[in-house]
């Protein structure tokens, strides 16, 4: 029987001729990726081992993005726990305030995962790391702790579901659309514990932002990961930011997938997942008059260069309607620089949004942009579930950096067909 991507990479990391969905196997790692909520755990859980030293300070990433620059004392006593941890086992990819990012859009940047990488980290969106045709997937921070000391971890191979994309996106459309049509189509569960592997002759039109959004929500459908093939585009963007050699995995003609579905990229249109699941999803031909109070465009998921270009091309000489607060949050440092050297940052403050430090806050209700009782966000963020962003009785919605852009202009929830 043939093996998909992940399968394959899962095989040779386990000195394994071939994989089976349901076997279970200890497979070597080459990445283990923590940040400033779940590294302290891990850390105090590496105390309880005979083995108290990292398996290789080259092969841990630590990066405090979620609540950094600290929000508060606990919060500062977290980093503490990482920086001290960091120092004291000398580890290279430690991101200090400064030089951090958010870290999925980090790593890439960064050059620390390539194609044929399996990578875990402490945080559920590791799955990003798909899109350079890795396997990377989120475990707990026991898990994290486990790996940081083996370099091992142990991982039931998982069924896989193919999505075969054609065409290409229309303006205005992103990669961010296709994955919420797709969470919509499935559903929450929809690939629970699968391995979502992503075909056809759409992906090469893919820009690899685009390819990195779908990756990183690929958990929000329940996936064990994302993955992509590895293409030029993946191949231009490996060699420009690491020197690492990287191998290419395929899957065999005869790869079983346990469902597969067709996605005709041209056909989407602007699409928003309401209140209170990814699944939720709605276009605009069925979107009333919503009001909104927030917009916040960054993150994990949409706080790359793409996503500002998109916002700023619709901000651009426009002002945010009365009454909206918007946040912008470049995903890291270098994204930052390089926006403000196009001018996009200019674009946005004159706009009447505010530019943030690259951090996770608002996307998990941790800073900058909690939302109280009653308020609308539209967001880029990647979970809109009950009090995620705040009160209780708050609603976010997610939608692309277009989509946010616009709604801002607008005051309510609109797409750039509406505004332009």
């Amino acid at each position: 029987m043939g093996m998909t991507m992940t399968q394959k990479i899962l095989a040779k990391h386990a000195g394994l001729e071939s994989v089976k969905p349901g076997d279970l196997i200890e497979a070597d790692l080459d990445l283990v990726l923590g940040n400033d909520i779940t590294s302290p755990v891990a850390i105090n859980e590496m105390e309880k081992f005979d083995k108290k030293q990292v398996f290789d300070k080259d092969k841990i990433a630590l990066v405090p993005d979620h609540f950094t620059p600290n929000k508060d004392i606990k919060s500062a006593e977290h980093c503490r726990i990482v920086r001290e941890f960091a120092k004291k086992n000398d580890i290279t990819n430690y991101f200090e305030v400064g030089r951090m990012g958010i870290e999925h859009a980090l790593l890439p940047e960064k050059g620390l995962v390539v194609a044929g990488d399996v990578v875990i980290g402490a945080d559920s969106h590791t799955c990003t790391y798909g899109a350079l045709g890795a396997f990377s997937t989120g475990v707990g921070s026991t898990d994290m702790a486990a790996g940081m000391a083996t370099g091992k971890a142990w991982f039931k191979v998982p069924e896989a579901i193919r999505f075969n994309l054609t065409g290409k996106l229309n303006k205005w459309v992103s990669g961010k659309d296709v994955i919420l049509h797709i969470i919509g189509m499935i559903g929450v569960d929809g690939a629970l514990y699968k391995s979502m592997e992503f075909t056809g002759d759409g992906v090469a039109s893919l820009s690899m932002d685009d390819r990195f959004t779908i990756a990183n929500m690929a958990i929000e459908a329940g996936g064990k990961n994302g993955i992509f093939p590895v293409d030029d585009k993946t191949r231009e963007f490996m060699k420009e930011h690491s020197t690492r050699t990287f191998t290419e995995f395929e899957a065999d003609d005869d790869a079983v997938y346990s469902e597969e579905y067709t996605i005709e990229l041209d056909k989407l249109t602007p699409t928003v997942s309401f209140p209170h699941l990814p699944e939720n999803t709605h276009t605009f031909d069925d979107i009333g008059d919503i009001k909104i109070d927030q917009v916040v465009i960054g993150s994990c998921t949409n706080g790359r260069l793409q996503d500002l270009r998109e916002s700023a091309e619709i901000l651009k000489g426009k002002k945010i309607a009365d009454g909206v607060r918007v946040i912008v949050i470049p995903a890291t440092q270098q994204i930052y620089l390089d926006a403000m050297s196009e001018g996009l940052i200019a674009t946005f403050i004159e706009s009447g949004a505010v530019v943030s430090t690259p951090t996770c806050g608002p996307c998990l209700g941790g800073y900058m942009g909690v939302l109280a009782k009653g308020e609308r966000c539209v967001s880029t963020t990647n979970r809109n579930f009950v009090g995620r962003m705040g009160h209780i009785d708050s609603e976010i919605y997610l939608a692309s950096p277009a989509v946010a852009a616009a709604s801002a202009v607008a005051g309510k929830l609109a797409q750039p067909a509406d505004i332009l």
